[in-house]
């Protein structure tokens, strides 16, 4: 019998958490002097007024990232399986000098905000422990199956060109029922 390995941050529960029990978030930014403020906070996120060097910030809106994919391509990939959890993000921009700003991902619990210096080259990798690291298999990168263990994630990337980019963790690949894994 195969002994398992229960890493510290592996997630022990029994079922997928709930996408919902962690709040929306709405991203502000104050035009003066860059500074960036990610609220959260349900149905009221509409009101919230963000003051800052005197003046009201401006609220970031998300866009599709198909939308500015002349400007930059940004994809993600599911590693780890069970014991080390943790979400890729990588991007490519229309010049090598550039890149995004800072990049966020919305867990079940919270959420990882992380800067992306000039010398940063993707991937952008955010470890996951605890609820967020709930997985239905141990498959290393994740087969995009059809149960999506990280459905309600949501990575958003800020790039000064293209403004605020969405992307929800909610690919689904079939080909994890072909055994395409095993031919090569």
């Amino acid at each position: 019998m195969i002994e398992q390995k229960f890493g510290p941050r592996r997630c022990r529960d029994t079922r997928k958490p709930l996408a919902c029990q962690c709040p929306d978030v709405v991203f502000y930014r104050c035009m003066e002097c860059g500074a960036l403020f990610p609220v959260t906070g349900g149905k009221e996120l509409e009101k919230k007024e963000i003051s800052c060097c005197g003046k009201k910030a401006s609220r970031l809106e998300p866009t599709d990232a198909q939308k500015v994919s002349s400007q930059i391509q940004v994809t993600y990939q599911i590693t780890g399986g069970y014991n080390d959890n943790a979400v890729r993000v990588s991007w490519k921009c229309a010049s090598p000098k550039e890149h995004p700003d800072w990049i966020y991902l919305k867990t079940f619990t919270g959420g990882y905000l992380k800067y992306v210096s000039e010398e940063k080259r993707p991937p952008m990798v955010f470890a996951l422990a605890d609820t967020d690291a709930f997985a239905y298999c141990d498959e290393d990168p994740c087969l995009e199956c059809v149960f999506r263990c990280k459905r309600g994630f949501i990575v958003y990337v800020y790039d000064s060109r293209a403004g605020l980019i969405e992307i929800p963790l909610d690919k689904m690949n079939a080909q994890w029922q072909s055994g395409a894994k095993n031919d090569g």
